[in-house]
């Protein structure tokens, strides 16, 4: 809100809406006092393109391209996109928020910015975890994204991984990585429909999910989309295993220590 994004669009299974309803819904109200419209948009796992089936035996939801694809008909114009159980900093919404407005990405462009973190701030030290690998240009443009799974920090101080050919992988420190805070325009929704449309016709669809990293490498790779990489005061925090959240705790009473944050969100 305070970054200046408008209306707040939650992506729901069905089974999950009444107990959203009660929870985060209660929590924000009518959208009075100034606080942006909370609605819902529900992604069913029979959403797929005409002249496309759901495999036999898919029960679990197609990945977070096909999330962003569920809440088209609740956007308007640039927007962000988010996952809900990440806590990202208000600088890193507030690096997105400029990035839209600036003038870099008008409704009719294929300009998209996604906020990247250091490797070493987005572990866990409860066990591995799964980042999306970033590469900029000379001039901050995305060049590649490559999923890597199973990163674990070695007792050397060294960064390891599993790439998508099942490789281990070195990874430095630094290395920059998507935690799926992007800036988008509308022109993203064509570009997705294509990918999840090509996405279905691989052997292994019924099995695999259609990731947003995936379907913006692809855009990149074609040409029909460019994305800037931006950085971040923000720090990245979240909750992989259950040994993570004395750590979250007590990160966030720091922030509301410092000010960043009021005690009670819903005052």
């Amino acid at each position: 809100m305070r970054a200046g994004f408008g209306t707040v669009v939650l992506v729901i299974r069905d089974e999950l809406e009444a107990a959203v309803r009660a929870t985060i819904g209660a929590r924000w109200g009518g959208g009075g006092g100034g606080r942006p419209a909370l609605v819902y948009a529900r992604q069913r796992l029979d959403d797929v393109p005409a002249g496309s089936a759901v495999p036999s035996g898919r029960s679990k939801p197609w990945g977070t391209s096909h999330a962003v694809l569920a809440a088209a008909s609740q956007v308007r114009g640039p927007f962000a996109v988010v996952n809900a159980d990440d806590f990202y900093g208000r600088d890193a919404f507030t690096r997105a928020a400029e990035f839209l407005v600036a003038g870099h990405a008008g409704e009719a462009s294929g300009t998209f910015a996604n906020i990247a973190y250091p490797l070493r701030n987005t572990l866990s030290a409860a066990g591995g975890v799964n980042r999306a690998v970033v590469c900029a240009d000379g001039d901050g443009w995305l060049e590649t994204v490559e999923e890597i799974v199973e990163i674990r920090r070695l007792g050397s101080g060294a960064y390891e991984g599993i790439d998508p050919r099942g490789r281990p992988v070195q990874l430095a420190a630094d290395a920059l990585v998507s935690m799926n805070l992007w800036a988008f325009t509308p022109v993203v929704f064509d570009l997705l429909r294509r990918g999840f449309a090509e996405f279905l016709r691989q052997a292994d669809a019924g099995r695999s999910e259609f990731l947003i990293s995936q379907g913006i490498r692809d855009a990149v790779r074609r040409g029909e989309a460019r994305v800037r990489l931006l950085d971040t005061r923000g720090r990245w925090l979240g909750m992989t295993y259950p040994d993570d959240r004395p750590r979250v705790e007590e990160a966030l009473r720091q922030l509301v220590a410092a000010g960043e944050y009021p005690e009670r969100l819903w005052g």
